[in-house]
């Protein structure tokens, strides 16, 4: 009776990795389940299809999931396996969000590959859109203007300071803060932005 319940499941998940290469990753989010409790995760495993997560407290199966990855944005879908430390799960998505997700991935995967520097300093630009928000260490939210950035880091005009070392969200990135400046204070991202999307990450 129990391999019957759960060949749906298996079957549904071997399905997606069939249809979609899964890439092994090292990415920070959370999620929310549908009573709309969230929880921190970290995706160790990702394709354009479904992810694979651990999870404080699983899904049931079947239950949908909305979870914001790093990288790579908000992702709804729905519980297809349960393990020990986690759960996978699939996801809906456009064929041109699909596009998307394969070229993240493409690049978290060639990263890792090539070694690449999480630190290495890159050209500064200033956004379209220089206006953004970030959540301080007291959870406070400011919006701020971003005097400019690059791959690995920002510097953003505010008259708040908190202190170099603390934890700060730009947009939808993480980043620690390095130093202090005349007009605000400038944040070094905890990991390394993908070109293509970085724009997109600065803001909420």
């Amino acid at each position: 009776m129990a391999l019957a319940e759960r060949k749906p499941s298996l079957l549904a998940l071997a399905d997606e990795r069939r249809r979609f290469q899964r890439v092994t990753v090292n990415l920070l989010g959370r999620y929310m389940l549908a009573d709309r409790r969230e929880f921190p995760c970290q995706v160790v495993n990702m394709s354009p299809g479904g992810l694979a997560m651990i999870a404080p407290v699983a899904g049931h199966m079947g239950e949908r999931v909305v979870a914001y990855v790093d990288h790579v944005g908000r992702l709804e879908g729905a519980v297809t396996r349960v393990f020990p430390t986690g759960f996978a799960m699939t996801f809906s998505a456009t064929p041109r969000k699909r596009d998307k997700l394969a070229a993240q991935l493409t690049w978290l995967a060639n990263r890792d590959i090539l070694n690449l520097p999480e630190d290495r300093r890159h050209g500064r630009f200033v956004p379209h859109n220089p206006f953004t928000h970030i959540v301080m260490p007291n959870g406070l939210n400011l919006r701020v203007r971003i005097i400019d950035a690059s791959l690995s880091g920002a510097a953003v005009a505010t008259d708040q300071r908190p202190p170099i070392g603390a934890l700060i969200m730009v947009g939808k990135i993480q980043g620690r803060v390095v130093r202090h400046l005349e007009e605000g204070f400038a944040v070094e991202f905890t990991r390394l932005q993908h070109p293509d999307f970085i724009e997109e990450s600065l803001h909420p």
